[in-house]
């Protein structure tokens, strides 16, 4: 009898000093906040699309400090992946924007050199 609940006991206390024993993921949260700041840089938190994901990872930075501060090390770090991929989400979605506007704005100088071309008697 004594044997099985050393046996049923084991798990439990195993589980438990793996949490316990889950590091301050330090790497996780510089990772995080340098691609928050990245998508800051490059004016994610104007674009309505991107600034979703920016205030996101926002959010889950602070739940993983506040989560780091009580111990629970594994979830907050689960918070600075998702913190992180939210960011670089942002990041993404900032420059692409980004890119659909030098599309269009060259798109437009080179119908007007076209048409000013045309005018001055250029061949197509």
């Amino acid at each position: 009898m004594k044997l099985n609940l050393i046996w049923a006991a084991a798990p439990v206390a195993m589980s438990l000093a793996a949490c316990a024993s889950f590091p301050v993921p330090t790497q996780h949260m510089a990772d995080a906040e340098s691609a928050h700041r990245s998508a800051l840089e490059v004016g994610a938190a104007s674009q309505p699309a991107a600034n979703l994901h920016v205030q996101l990872a926002e959010e889950q930075m602070s739940k993983a400090k506040t989560l780091i501060s009580d111990g629970d090390n594994k979830e907050a770090d689960s918070l600075l992946i998702r913190s992180k991929a939210d960011s670089e989400l942002a990041l993404a979605l900032a420059r692409e924007q980004r890119a659909s506007v030098d599309v269009q704005k060259a798109t437009d100088q080179a119908k007007s050199t076209a048409i000013t071309d045309a005018a001055q008697g250029a061949v197509k």
